[in-house]
């Protein structure tokens, strides 16, 4: 069963982000998934293919 993604989970991808994060917050979900870096809060629109990809773990706002 593929992990279902909701808006507020934080997302830990497999590449770190420049700043040396690896943690994102899920900002939108759908086709293209929006995420915010824990780090530097930079925002990035990504393909939801990639995140599913490269997601290592993910913790859900509960």
């Amino acid at each position: 069963m593929p992990i279902q993604y909701e808006v507020g989970d934080i997302v830990k991808l497999k590449k770190q982000h420049p700043c040396g994060s690896q943690e994102w917050e899920v900002l939108r979900v759908g086709a293209d998934f929006r995420l915010k870096c824990l780090g530097c809060g930079h925002q990035i629109m990504i393909a939801r293919k990639l995140v599913e990809k490269n997601t290592k773990g993910i913790r859900k706002n509960t």
